[in-house]
């Protein structure tokens, strides 16, 4: 039987002691000079140097593999944005799905920060690329095989069912998991998400703000998908730094599990994602990039320790989490 994604990230959330997600969004410009120069010295068989693209996917890759082994035995997820990749083309693309594949061998959960998205045919090749396995030629020539690999994307709700059961079909079929943005953390986001629906109106007779809407239709999708954890694998992605709007939706998703951004350089704390948990301590994981991946800046580290900057990082954010419990 295929384990509920819940189950599995709320597994490893109680094993690694700490609901810490470490968002990989490499910058060339941050990664040490040194692992730059390896790249751009390495040579082919032919003797041939790489190109500019691909000397910046094999540095960002190596800069990603130097964080996951240092953080792999404290947190239990990373979430790569696809977009520090795309950057970079084919190669960059290439440098995302080996990073997922790096993390999955030190035994880490994955969150492909996609935001993917779209109707038919076109979401269906979306979730069975991220999500599940895809079919390649046919008869004799057939193969079937994942590309991407990861254990769960982010999706945008936006064209509204139909747009989201193909990564739901998908999940069942694999054990993975999606989360639907809901309340983003960026500044902005009250342009659409706080409008006040007058045809949509809460027990009190006032109208329900867009944010609390899709919440209701993200609980629905997942209400007939919860595992033993109590929680399904369909989930929310809710910013930090809209407490007040985080704590409505966790009475309105209960059995939902939040992916948090908005923590640390965007400005949240400790005490701005408390009321994205349950009573019980679970429901959430935390976010944190640049806090994380580029600590030896506000650490004032040489650039080379960056993956022992990472890890003190990590500590002193499970340490603050710890005391809002």
């Amino acid at each position: 039987m295929i384990q509920n994604f819940a189950d599995k990230l709320i597994e490893a959330v109680k094993a690694k002691g700490n609901p810490i997600c470490v968002g990989l969004d490499p910058r060339l410009d941050k990664i040490p000079e040194s692992i730059k120069n390896r790249a751009l010295a390495y040579t082919d068989d032919n003797g041939e140097h790489l190109s500019p693209t691909a000397a910046a996917a094999r540095a960002i890759f190596e800069f990603n593999k130097g964080i996951i082994d240092a953080v792999f035995d404290l947190v239990p997820v990373v979430k790569p944005q696809i977009a520090f990749y795309e950057i970079y083309g084919a190669d960059g693309v290439k440098a995302y799905a080996d990073t997922l594949k790096y993390a999955k061998s030190k035994g880490i959960l994955t969150i492909a920060d996609a935001k993917r998205n779209d109707i038919g045919t076109t979401a269906e090749a979306y979730a069975q690329a991220f999500l599940g396995e895809v079919q390649i030629f046919e008869g004799e020539n057939e193969v079937v095989m994942p590309i991407f690999e990861a254990d769960s994307i982010t999706v945008n709700p936006y064209l509204g069912w139909d747009g989201i059961k193909p990564f739901v079909e998908e999940c069942k079929k694999y054990g993975k998991g999606i989360f639907a943005l809901v309340k983003t953390s960026n500044k902005s986001s009250g342009d659409l998400q706080d409008l006040v629906m007058q045809d949509e109106k809460g027990a009190d007779g006032k109208g329900k703000a867009l944010y609390e809407i899709v919440g209701h239709l993200v609980d629905s999708w997942g209400a007939d998908e919860i595992g033993e954890s109590g929680y399904n694998f369909v989930g929310a992605v809710v910013g930090a730094t809209f407490p007040e709007q985080a704590k409505r939706l966790r009475e309105i998703m209960p059995n939902t599990i939040f992916l948090v951004p908005g923590y640390g350089a965007q400005g949240a704390g400790a005490a701005d994602v408390k009321p994205c948990f349950n009573a019980d301590g679970l429901g959430a994981i935390i976010n944190n990039s640049r806090g994380i991946i580029f600590a030896y800046e506000k650490l004032g580290m040489l650039p080379d320790a960056y993956a022992e900057a990472a890890r003190t990082a990590v500590l002193e954010m499970k340490k603050d989490l710890s005391e809002i419990a």
